[in-house]
């Protein structure tokens, strides 16, 4: 055995599909009963099946779809023809880009224009996402020297922008969503459209600095070589990690489920294999962890093997990002007040956040109270589109809720089920009669996404989206290269660059260092 990859996430079967069709032995071991992390669909009401963590498809990169061939494999992805929806009130709403003249002509003429200008800093970031960052942090002047001509490469890249771009580039890295939003626009629909992404997985405030970089990474995406779209795939995102599964398997990959690790094994420096829960021990010299950082060096490797200041960062790691994720069986559809009728906009993502202002009260109450008592929630129907999910004439829907505190007094188990409730709710007062058709609920805490997904904190990005938790500092400066201070052992998860999403951009990019350092050739 060559390589075991601790987590068969979608980076984990990533990774594991590159390094094997390089001529490594691989085995990945996965704690849970499936494959995916949390990429799976899943039954979770008697008839009912979802995609019950992850539940949307944009940042998956097209290199990746391509290379393992998932489209090949059955993958299919139907993309949002309206990308949001936003009832406002009893009477008035906003229905995708289109709707946005009937609040503002003036924000109606500026739309595309902003548009363009956020295409092009998304552009460079898409650039960057298969790129390893500069890692100047560690080693003397000659490990230094390549590391600088890469930073000197992404300096080239971003000299081409004028100086209103660069402007823009830096506005967008340290600025709050909303005061960048409010920097172009007038309509507080329009900036509630644009700046729910701001927030998406983000506990803070649409007017916390560098929110609006959050907003940027939500953008980067595309759906069938549609740049910016957001879409469903059909079976569910667990039809993309059996893809992955199944190209993994077909290089030769060991995939091993039921098999939760314990603790890593250090030697000397070394990571040399791991023991698993059940006391079995696997040995290889190379270990790949697909686990949100801090849990890895908090929970898996012996504390006394690191170096004092890494591990204290590993343990202030912050995460944490206020989600409360819910699946609901439907006996029917939503019919909003505002707009009672079926059509287009139920397939899009329903957005029950009608302004900054709500979406600021939401985390403000989270902070003080435990969660808010106006959340936010975004619902998809995918069985408007996907009719695998539901028995005929039936519906699921997954809600993706905020703003909720990681860690609440009492602890969640016992709040879960009033916040659940809560959550329906507050769609039934856009829907009235929501509640009533609810069959079914599969409902996460933040304590559970952790506990069942190894999310710490319920952080569905492996860890904050801020500044010095970003490109060359992820997980921290000086281990940005998908490497950690133990030789052999090595980070392939979304706790690296470029961060969170289904993207499957770090394990692509760990297998590449990997192989660098085994003197393999990759592609």
């Amino acid at each position: 055995m060559d390589v075991i990859i601790v987590g068969g996430g979608h980076n984990g079967l990533v990774c594991a599909f590159y390094l094997a069709r390089a001529g490594l032995k691989v085995t990945v071991l996965e704690r849970r009963h499936v494959l995916g992390g949390a990429a799976v669909t899943e039954e979770f009401h008697p008839g009912f099946r979802n995609s019950v963590a992850s539940y949307t498809v944009s940042l998956l990169n097209p290199k990746v779809i391509r290379d393992m061939g998932l489209h090949a494999r059955g993958l299919t992805i139907i993309e949002r023809h309206i990308s949001n929806f936003l009832p406002l009130n009893d009477r008035e709403y906003l229905a995708g880009a289109d709707d946005i003249v009937r609040f503002s002509k003036k924000d109606a003429e500026t739309l595309p224009y902003y548009m363009a200008r956020l295409e092009k800093i998304a552009d460079v970031l898409r650039d960057l996402v298969l790129e390893t960052p500069p890692n100047v942090g560690e080693g003397g002047w000659l490990a230094a020297i390549p590391e600088l001509l890469k930073s000197a490469v992404i300096g080239k890249r971003l000299a081409g922008f004028n100086i209103a771009e660069k402007r823009d580039l830096l506005s967008l890295f340290t600025q709050s969503g909303g005061d960048w939003l409010g920097g172009w626009f007038e309509s507080e629909p329009i900036k509630a459209l644009l700046g729910f992404d701001s927030i998406v997985g983000n506990y803070a405030s649409p007017y916390t600095p560098g929110s609006a970089y959050v907003l940027l990474h939500h953008v980067f995406g595309e759906v069938n070589g549609k740049k910016g779209a957001w879409g469903h795939a059909i079976g569910g995102m667990g039809a993309i990690t059996q893809g992955m599964a199944a190209a993994a398997r077909e290089h030769g990959v060991e995939l091993r489920t039921g098999a939760a690790v314990r603790e890593v094994i250090v030697e000397k420096d070394r990571a040399i294999g791991v023991v698993l829960e059940n006391g079995e021990t696997l040995r290889a010299p190379r270990i790949v962890s697909n686990l949100n950082p801090r849990l890895l060096f908090t929970r898996l490797v012996d504390p006394s093997a690191l170096p004092i200041d890494f591990r204290e960062r590993m343990e202030r790691y912050r995460c944490g990002s206020g989600t409360f994720r819910m699946n609901v069986a439907l006996s029917e559809l939503p019919r909003f007040t505002a707009k009672p009728e079926s059509g287009p906009h139920l397939n899009a993502g329903i957005v029950m956040a009608p302004s900054l202002a709500y979406m600021d009260r939401a985390y403000t109450d989270a902070r003080a109270l435990g969660w808010s008592k106006e959340p936010i929630v975004e619902m998809l129907i995918p069985s408007l589109v996907d009719d695998t999910l539901a028995p005929p004439g039936r519906h699921v829907a997954s809600l993706f809720c905020q703003q909720v505190a990681p860690e609440v007094a009492g602890g969640w188990d016992a709040h879960r089920d009033a916040v659940s409730q809560l959550m329906l709710e507050t769609v039934d007062r856009f829907a009235p009669g929501f509640k009533q058709s609810v069959i079914g609920v599969q409902a996460f805490s933040p304590l559970d996404l952790e506990r069942t997904f190894g999310l710490v904190g319920g952080d569905i990005m492996h860890g904050r989206l801020e500044l010095d938790q970003m490109f060359s500092a992820r997980p921290t400066l000086g281990h940005g290269n998908y490497r950690t201070p133990l030789k052999g052992l090595y980070m392939c998860g979304a706790g690296t660059h470029p961060g969170g999403g289904v993207t499957g951009a770090p394990g692509h990019n760990a297998a590449r260092e990997i192989l660098k350092d085994a003197g393999r050739r990759f592609t």
